[in-house]
């Protein structure tokens, strides 16, 4: 009964017949390749893979199936009851021509706008599902190599700028799952979920080249009821990070990322492991994290930021059972993260985090860690619980009302274990 309660509220059961069928009656498949696509690894396949979408959502749904090959394509758009199935040896491999990406209403960076189309986008869909055994390739390697050659030749960009594409954007969706794919090289944030409600995501295997700026694994962004399970993330920004909004516009929007789950997940090299923020406007809450290994080369597998113009409330969050094998913090809270000209004014309510539980956390580190909170606003109510670390440095505390220290052993090399620079109890 528990785990029948369990897989309805994460949504496990999400995808109905006619989007992935049953043993039964299995859903029709429609392969991209009767409908023109060429997996040569050179041809456009935009309009041949849209075709199938639109052909398949006409026919009343389906699997539209990327099938062996390689098929180079710019952005495309999911259609209502179709889902997309990646076979073992398919790749779909996005454009670096940003003129296959049009400008769609989205939000970036925590401010509503139009900005570019992922490769794979969905909006304003439900029940369906984004799968298989093969591989989604944002060329992200291929956009810095452009990139560089296009600022060695001092070349001059002709109209407004225009972001890199995200490799997968759901937005205004819900009962989803995206499962078992291999992500690969996002020329920016990998998978996006924004304003979505009942999503899961299992078993993907997500890298990215470490020279990718802001190649973010996953980014869950004002939605609730997340299910996030076994997935193993490689990239050069955060392996996954909780988000709701930046500054005046997520304050106004005030939409929170609620009800999460992360579990069994691998987090190899990033800047975090599961981070909060530094989105916070519209709030985050209610966010477990358990049953983690984070290895060396991650920077802080346990990850709170935000900055004095974001508002919003981060509370009720846990971290449980995380391994820690050599990685550069065990913990990091920063309220004042990426102080950046040019800065936002404060918010009228400065940005809150408290009740932060961390349970059965082990293993080695350089630094156990900081915390930075705000002189108006303390980082308030941690409690550590069957902690043990080892570590060169100690842990600094400032700016904190009531960090509960008694479930925390630290043994450390250099220096003392505890600095406190401003502590309100």
């Amino acid at each position: 009964m528990v785990l029948a309660l369990l897989m309805a509220w994460v949504g496990l059961n999400c995808a109905p017949a006619h989007a992935t069928g049953t043993a039964a009656n299995p859903a029709k498949q429609y392969p991209i390749t009767a409908y023109g696509a060429k997996g040569d690894g050179q041809t456009l396949n935009t309009a041949a893979i849209q075709a199938t979408l639109d052909a398949c959502a006409a026919a009343g749904g389906g699997v539209v199936v990327v099938t062996t090959g390689v098929f180079v394509s710019g952005a495309l758009f999911l259609r209502p009851h179709v889902s997309l199935r990646i076979e073992k040896e398919g790749v779909l491999k996005g454009s670096i021509n940003p003129d296959d990406y049009p400008q769609v209403k989205t939000r970036w960076e925590g401010i509503e706008r139009e900005w570019t189309a992922a490769l794979v986008n969905a909006d304003g869909l439900t029940d369906f599902v984004i799968s298989g055994e093969g591989t989604i390739d944002g060329s992200g390697d291929e956009w810095v190599r452009q990139a560089q050659l296009q600022r060695q030749a001092n070349a001059q960009p002709i109209g407004p700028p225009r972001g890199r594409p995200r490799l997968l954007g759901l937005q205004n969706c819900q009962n989803v799952r995206v499962a078992g794919l291999r992500l690969h090289n996002q020329a920016v944030w990998c998978l996006h979920i924004l304003y979505c409600r009942n999503v899961t995501v299992a078993n993907l295997t997500i890298t990215a080249d470490h020279n990718i700026p802001s190649s973010d694994g996953i980014d869950v962004d004002s939605s609730e009821k997340v299910r996030i399970v076994g997935c193993s993330i490689d990239v050069n920004d955060d392996c996954i990070s909780i988000k709701s909004g930046k500054d005046a516009d997520g304050l106004r929007v005030n939409r929170p990322s609620a009800h999460i789950l992360i579990e069994q997940c691998h987090f190899g090299y990033g800047h975090g492991g599961v981070a909060m923020g530094s989105e916070t406007s519209g709030g985050i809450r209610r966010v477990r994290v358990r049953n983690c290994v984070a290895d060396a080369g991650n920077w802080a597998p346990i990850r709170f930021k935000s900055q004095p113009s974001r508002g919003g409330v981060v509370e009720h969050i846990t971290y449980k059972n995380m391994q820690l094998l050599g990685t550069g913090k065990a913990v990091e809270f920063n309220m004042a993260w990426r102080m950046v000209p040019p800065l936002a004014p404060p918010a009228p309510v400065l940005p809150v985090v408290r009740h932060v539980r961390l349970v059965h956390l082990w293993g080695s580190t350089t630094v156990v860690g900081d915390f930075h909170g705000l002189p108006g606003s303390p980082i308030t109510d941690v409690r550590f619980r069957r902690c043990r670390i080892r570590a060169q440095r100690g842990l600094t505390l400032e700016h904190t009302r009531r960090v509960r220290l008694a479930g925390l052993h630290m043994a450390v090399q250099d220096g003392p274990a505890l600095v406190q620079l401003s502590d309100v109890q």
